[in-house]
């Protein structure tokens, strides 16, 4: 099993300076999802609490007419 702070090598040097200055991690499972702000959390919950509830408002409609 890897070490979890063992850091994952880039592909060459231009795209780890490129990393470095956008901001990106090297892969999507180093992103922390649990640690992201509350309000950022909470915009995500509502986004996919309107998709959810529309869906199914449309589908419900539907059925009606």
């Amino acid at each position: 099993m890897k070490d979890e702070k063992e850091e994952k090598k880039s592909f060459n040097d231009v795209i780890d300076h490129l990393h470095k200055i956008e901001g990106n991690v090297t892969a999507p499972t180093d992103a922390k999802l649990k640690n992201m702000p509350k309000p950022i959390k909470y915009i995500g919950y509502f986004i996919i609490f309107f998709f959810v509830i529309t869906f199914l408002l449309i589908f419900i409609l539907n059925l009606v007419q």
